[in-house]
């Protein structure tokens, strides 16, 4: 009898937490775990591709040793960071994570935008080769943060809705941190726009007509040819 009461209790409740979202929840958790993984894969075939990008560029521009250290030292912030699967749990943390990559980003272009300065670099088979590596990666990191961005959306969605939101809260499941646009806040400010009309521009000068020349009563008329008449 007891093994009978166990079995109905054990079906009751798993009617009431596939009913009440818990599944849901479980089932969207592991989609974000799976996502937020190919993010750092992709993440990390990028800075594994730095330290030879880096010493080609050196091999044709040593000279341009402020954009190398950049590169050098964003990526070694990026190393810096544990990017362990709590970590998508810890805003403060992934904002930092965030941050880290964004910089990386932004000194690879600056470095990119030098390397348009010498024509020999790129040419050189081993540069366009890292650059065709670095361009794909780019693009995947793209696709990997677009579908950890919607997989966040998803369960967010689930843990605010009622009634879902009454097992998230059981169950201590709370609202995970997503991407953002690294410069939101320059995004989303409109630009300025001026309708005034300049001020009209002023007339040129016209010069003072010359004085009117007068012939004296007494002049000859070699005089006259000197005066201009």
């Amino acid at each position: 009898m007891s093994r009978n009461v166990a079995t109905a209790f054990v079906l009751a409740a798993a009617l009431l937490l596939g009913g009440c979202g818990y599944n849901q929840l479980q089932s969207q958790d592991e989609q974000i775990k799976a996502s937020w993984s190919e993010v750092l894969n992709q993440y990390q075939r990028r800075a594994d591709l730095v330290p030879n990008l880096v010493n080609t560029v050196k091999g044709y521009a040593a000279q341009e040793e402020k954009v190398l250290i950049e590169v050098t030292q964003a990526r070694a912030a990026v190393a810096g960071i544990r990017a362990t699967p709590e970590l998508i749990n810890d805003p403060a943390a992934f904002q930092k994570f965030q941050q880290a990559q964004s910089e990386l980003s932004g000194a690879l272009s600056r470095l990119m935008v030098v390397v348009e300065n010498y024509p020999n670099l790129k040419s050189d088979a081993l540069f366009r080769d890292l650059q065709s590596q670095l361009e794909g990666t780019e693009n995947r990191i793209t696709v990997a943060r677009n579908r950890y961005i919607k997989s966040v959306q998803d369960y967010n969605t689930t843990v605010r809705q009622f009634p879902t939101n009454l097992t998230a809260m059981i169950f201590g499941h709370d609202v995970k941190p997503n991407f953002v646009v690294a410069d939101e806040a320059a995004v989303s400010k409109p630009p300025a726009v001026d309708f005034g009309k300049p001020a009209p521009a002023a007339p040129p000068a016209v010069p003072a007509p010359a004085p009117e020349k007068k012939a004296d009563a007494g002049d000859t008329a070699a005089d006259l040819l000197k005066k201009g008449y």
